[in-house]
């Protein structure tokens, strides 16, 4: 936790509360205090004296979440882990439901469905990475390779620790650290289970939020997918189908955050992008890849041959084109308000 004070109790709530005395005993809760300057130290130490079965790790120095998470979880115990942000919250009834899924299939990795949640309270479901619905029991990627697309956050995933150990991963330092951690857990994973179920709510915008802060810092991508594709040229080092689909991840993703003015500030788009067009070229595959079709393969296209001038004309034509109407004559012909367009869904900035 960092920065969450007016978040901290209703997360731990949401984890702990209306828990049986029988369910609280499968529950560990290993909360770590990145050096917080405001009062989440104090609140989780309150918060602590109450509940038997909550841990605090308090580190001396802000470190991020990425090193914090390994903080929190060298200091657990139990046989399955789950990296709960201090600013989100779970729904009633997540927990005992989770705990049932682990005990009936004994997976690696459980998937978790969320909903995204603004600050005016509207929620709305995540379209850049949807749960399959109706998977009964365990798979393996290969089985169902959509999965893949799955978010790629740690948050929706129950980890099984004695398979974490296995395969050595930690998270690396820096921002966007879930994305050399989530894909090969499910690459490596024997048994995946689904939990169709919303288990989950994210908050989005809070001030102070990675995607909600516009900063250099979000070059650190370029970092965390190096690591991804270290890892996969080592784990894989024939080219195979994760090559491909991981390269269109990587691509797409990128271009969502040069794309977000929430993330970048003009001044550092074409930097961006330019460094994003020499990872395009640095791990195509030989063989190709999926490439998205319309205007999301467009920019694929742009950023292939970075075309940035060709690409933030694109951007701006498409951003015009969906203002609402003005002047006297702008009614909607369905006779309802235009939709802000801040609040309308975006094909070239998607959620992830």
């Amino acid at each position: 936790m960092y920065c969450v004070e007016d978040y901290l109790y209703q997360c731990l709530d949401s984890i702990l509360g209306g828990l049986t005395d029988a369910a609280a005993a499968n529950v560990e809760v290993v909360a770590v205090d990145d050096a917080s300057p405001d009062r989440c130290g104090e609140l989780l130490h309150a918060y602590a004296t109450r509940r038997p079965a909550m841990r605090t790790v308090t580190l001396p120095n802000n470190v991020g979440l990425g090193l914090a998470r390994n903080a929190g979880l060298k200091a657990s115990t139990g046989r399955y882990v789950w990296f709960v942000d201090s600013d989100d919250w779970l729904p009633p009834g997540s927990v005992p439901a989770v705990l049932e899924r682990l005990r009936t299939d004994q997976p690696d990795v459980l998937l978790l469905d969320h909903l995204r949640v603004h600050h005016d309270g509207r929620e709305e479901t995540d379209a850049g990475g949807p749960l399959p619905r109706g998977l009964e029991g365990c798979v393996r990627l290969t089985e169902r390779p959509e999965l893949l697309r799955v978010q790629h956050t740690a948050w929706n995933k129950v980890i099984r620790r004695a398979f974490l150990d296995n395969l050595g991963l930690l998270f690396f330092p820096g921002w966007y650290e879930d994305i050399p951690f989530s894909h090969p857990l499910l690459i490596a994973a024997e048994r995946i289970a689904v939990l169709d179920r919303i288990c989950y709510r994210y908050r989005l915008g809070r001030p102070g939020a990675i995607t909600a802060t516009p900063s250099e810092r979000h070059f650190d991508a370029f970092n965390q997918y190096d690591r991804l594709f270290e890892w996969l040229f080592t784990a894989y080092p024939q080219g195979t189908r994760l090559h491909a689909d991981l390269f269109e991840l990587m691509v797409s993703h990128l271009l969502v955050v040069v794309g977000n003015d929430r993330r970048l500030p003009a001044q550092l788009r074409r930097p961006f992008f330019r460094k994003a067009s020499a990872q395009y070229q640095r791990y195509q595959p030989a063989g190709g890849y999926p490439r998205p079709r319309g205007v999301r393969g467009l920019k694929h296209r742009l950023l292939a041959t970075n075309s940035y001038l060709l690409y933030a004309a694109l951007r701006t034509a498409h951003r015009l084109a969906r203002r609402p109407p003005s002047g006297p004559d702008a009614v909607p012909s369905t006779g309802l308000p235009a939709v802000p367009a801040e609040q309308r869904p975006d094909p070239l900035t998607a959620s992830r």
